[in-house]
């Protein structure tokens, strides 16, 4: 016989041994599209992306100000301008995201009213436009720190992260917050997971970032030299993740 081909279960099977019984000492986790999720839904046809289902929201605020694009117009236009390449810094999160965030709005919705922006860009900071991916997160995440795992957000944000945690009323739910806005790198930039394991005061190996885009969080999380998983193909709950890490909920 040949030799045995290794699989996941070995890995894992070996990190546990490694780890006195658990895969990884840290876990980071993506904002948008893995621990919350936008709660205005289309009122139309569902979009595959999640950055996108703030449009109808943008339609629905807009009427007040003028805004006559349809929300398949609006769609069209905010994918053309979040696609060009943000000319006035490296980073399109850059303090409160207000230039870039304003940029978008007024080249989405042909609307250039700063009351308007200022109305839309305030809701994303409420807990009425988001909830939570995962109604067992709270849960799932006590019981990781009750086992000693350290936990971080890792997000492509501007600052209004924060206090969206705290309106969520799950900041304290985690030992660090990674923002890109604050530690000046935007995943897949391998330097914001550097930033968040320095702040759980982990080595990159010994942590695992689980997210939504293949691009962002995995090969980014892989280029930091962290594990990575991705959220609804490798796991589909926080129980999951736990339970590969090692700890039973």
């Amino acid at each position: 016989m040949g030799p045995r081909i290794l699989g996941l279960k070995d890995y894992e099977d070996y990190r546990r041994a490694l780890y006195g019984g658990m895969t990884h000492k840290a876990l980071l986790v993506d904002a948008v599209g893995t621990l919350v999720v936008p709660s205005q839904p289309m009122a139309q046809a569902p979009l595959l992306s999640l950055s996108l289902s703030r449009i109808g929201i943008y339609r629905q605020i807009g009427e007040k100000y003028g805004v006559e694009y349809s929300e398949a117009e609006i769609l069209n236009r905010y994918r053309r301008a979040y696609e060009q390449p943000w000319g006035r810094s490296r980073l399109r999160y850059v303090n409160d995201g207000r230039p870039f965030w304003r940029y978008i709005v007024s080249s989405s919705t042909g609307c250039s009213d700063s009351q308007y922006f200022e109305e839309l860009y305030n809701y994303y900071t409420t807990e009425k436009a988001w909830h939570l991916c995962d109604p067992d997160a709270e849960n799932v995440f006590k019981s990781l720190r009750n086992a000693g795992v350290k936990l971080a957000v890792v997000s492509n944000f501007d600052t209004r992260l924060r206090p969206l945690l705290r309106a969520l009323n799950c900041d304290n739910w985690f030992d660090a917050v990674a923002v890109s806005a604050e530690v000046a790198a935007e995943k897949p930039n391998p330097t914001i997971f550097l930033k968040a394991c320095d702040f759980l005061g982990v080595k990159p190996e010994d942590a695992v970032h689980v997210g939504d885009d293949r691009r962002n969080d995995i090969w980014g999380a892989r280029d930091a030299g962290c594990d990575a998983w991705l959220w609804g193909s490798d796991v589909h709950s926080f129980k999951e993740v736990a339970q590969r890490i090692g700890v039973q909920i």
